[in-house]
């Protein structure tokens, strides 16, 4: 093992014990290892950063995604400057680095119709089962897929129509509570896992084929191609439509219904915040500036308490 992947494997310890996740830095940064690796160096360069950072797999050139990949880089290297001071910190202003976070796809409740409708075909009985509740799930209460994916048995207390997640992102748990229809979805789902499958391989309560706990990172390709089947596309110059939108989804309709609602939906935006275990209201208050509908619902909002005073 090379000097440097074995202090980027530390490193990456080290923050996981402080309670980052890494999902995307820690693959991006062992794929930095390796190109350092293939051209045989123990020292980061500016050079190799730059060239690691703007040659992706993907083809990609938008800015802020190759930005992205470069401070993973330099974020690292600070921490490998003091194991190695003749490594460089690729400078800051390298590539443009403004913030852009991409308008999510939102989806209508036909199309999560049609999206449970596809799931409903796949083969064999307990993957169209698995996949019409982990939609529905995820749709319904704004969840992460990899907190669905995680979730045991003792997690799912239907008794009490409610959901615990442990140690999600940042390290925050949370507890949801759940509708009845959607308890009785989950009920049903129990059933037909315990009889498809009534040897699985742990307390996973969503599970593969296999009896095994559904993998977070393979999942997507699955859900190409029910998009596909849905007849879902995506609008000229958008982003292909994800799993992770349902959660936008349920996020941005949330908030709309607080606005039509009436009421001081600025304090109801932390509780919401709570709910999806945001790290901070910030994270939620970025949907007001992403979504037309919820821009022209706060401006009426402003405008009545305006002609109110």
């Amino acid at each position: 093992m090379s000097v440097l992947r074995r202090a980027a494997e530390d490193y990456l310890a080290m923050r996981r014990a402080l309670g980052f996740k890494l999902t995307t830095q820690a693959v991006q940064l062992m794929s930095f290892i390796g190109y350092c690796e293939s051209a045989g160096s123990d020292r980061i360069t500016s050079e190799l950063a730059l060239e690691w950072a703007t040659t992706t797999g993907s083809g990609s050139c938008h800015d802020a995604y190759l930005a992205r990949r470069l401070m993973t880089v330099r974020i690292f290297a600070r921490h490998y400057q003091t194991l190695d001071p003749d490594s460089e910190v690729p400078p800051e202003d390298a590539l443009p680095h403004h913030k852009c976070r991409i308008a999510p796809y939102l989806y209508s409740p036909a199309e999560i119709a049609a999206l449970i409708d596809a799931a409903g075909q796949l083969r064999p009985p307990l993957r169209a089962a698995t996949w019409q509740t982990l939609i529905g799930l995820l749709a319904v209460t704004g969840m992460r897929k990899r907190e669905a994916c995680r979730l045991d048995d003792e997690h799912v207390d239907l008794d009490r129509a409610a959901l615990v997640i442990l140690d999600s992102k940042f390290g925050k748990s949370r507890r949801l509570f759940l509708h009845d229809s959607t308890v009785i979805a989950l009920r049903d789902y129990r059933q037909q896992r315990e009889r498809w499958c009534p040897n699985r391989s742990g307390p996973c309560f969503f599970v593969s084929t296999r009896g095994t706990r559904l993998d977070a990172d393979n999942i997507p390709s699955t859900f190409t191609g029910l998009i596909d089947a849905a007849g879902i596309t995506a609008p000229p110059g958008g982003r292909r439509p994800r799993l992770h939108d349902l959660r936008h989804t349920f996020t941005v309709a949330t908030m709309i219904g607080f606005y039509r609602a009436g009421g001081d939906v600025q304090a109801r935006l932390p509780i919401l915040s709570t709910w999806l275990g945001h790290v901070d209201p910030k994270s939620t208050y970025w949907y007001q500036q992403q979504i037309p509908e919820l821009l022209t619902l706060a401006a009426q909002r402003l405008e009545t308490v305006g002609d109110e005073r």
